[in-house]
């Protein structure tokens, strides 16, 4: 099949690694000639151009761009693409995104594999990425059955766990488990970071390892990516927000009020109840 990949970061250069590993014909597009380059030095792509015109072959087509400009690249994709042509794209918010690139082209279907690590960039791209990783996909009741069955058969082959969704249902699931962290994480850092006593803030570096490590590094992220979760998923993240801080006002009531019993209780149910969330892959 012929692939063409939109945006060749972590995502993009890793799925151009696993899709030409197994025979297919992989093109990918770049903003910068540079990253193009690489791309194909190391094997990502077969062909590589900072114009979409590159793309007027392909079977299906990935976009993996930041969110603010997946719709954008589509509207600008279009002109060149083969009729039967079938776009998806990787981005973390599904709602806008689906609804909005399903009228610009009726073989769209929305996606999202939830795989990544701290690099990013082409050079951070690796084979393998997506095995076991959950990827959702998350078609219309007007999104035609042959674009999903398309899309379906090619990411099935990445190793991963497809799951179907709205895009709805999508963005109120990955808020609980994806962007609400970020905003927890982030506000963890930055009240670290507002201890007063100079003193007693430089022991606190000092003596952080693996706990504050995990509990900190989805907040210190890529930046941009977790304003686009906040401005594109606004609505599902608010209702974590408020959730997540009513449990906390929850654990402050506790603690103040030396209830001993009530917050064992909570932490005993966390530790169970954490186990349906973190599963052994």
């Amino acid at each position: 099949m012929n692939i063409g990949i939109i945006g060749l970061g972590l995502i993009g250069g890793s799925l151009g690694l696993d899709f030409r590993s197994q025979g297919h014909k992989v093109w990918g597009v770049s903003r910068q000639q540079s990253t193009c380059d690489i791309a194909v030095q190391k094997g990502v792509v077969d062909e590589s151009s900072t114009s979409l015109e590159l793309l007027a072959n392909a079977d299906l087509v990935f976009i993996c761009t930041p969110i603010h400009l997946i719709v954008p690249t589509l509207q600008q994709l279009t002109p060149y693409l083969k009729t039967k042509a079938v776009v998806t794209d990787v981005g973390s918010v599904k709602g806008a995104i689906v609804n909005n690139c399903s009228q610009l082209w009726s073989n769209f279907v929305g996606s999202h594999p939830m795989a990544g690590k701290t690099e990013q960039g082409i050079n951070a791209a690796q084979f393998d990425l997506f095995v076991n990783a959950p990827y959702l996909i998350t078609p219309l009741e007007s999104t035609p059955n042959f674009a999903v069955a398309i899309l379906t058969e090619i990411v099935q082959n990445l190793g991963c766990k497809i799951y179907y969704s709205s895009p709805e249902e999508h963005d109120r699931a990955v808020a609980w488990i994806s962007h609400l962290p970020v905003m927890i994480s982030t506000s963890l850092i930055q009240a670290c970071g507002k201890e007063q006593d100079l003193n007693i803030r430089q022991l606190a570096e000092n003596l952080a390892s693996s706990g504050f490590r995990d509990t900190s590094r989805v907040g210190a992220g890529n930046s941009e990516l977790g304003l686009m979760m906040a401005k594109y998923n606004r609505h599902a993240l608010l209702i974590s927000l408020t959730n997540y801080r009513q449990n906390l006002d929850q654990v402050i009531d506790y603690i103040a009020g030396e209830k001993w019993q009530e917050l064992e209780e909570t932490l005993l149910s966390s530790h169970q109840y954490r186990a349906n969330f973190i599963q052994l892959k």
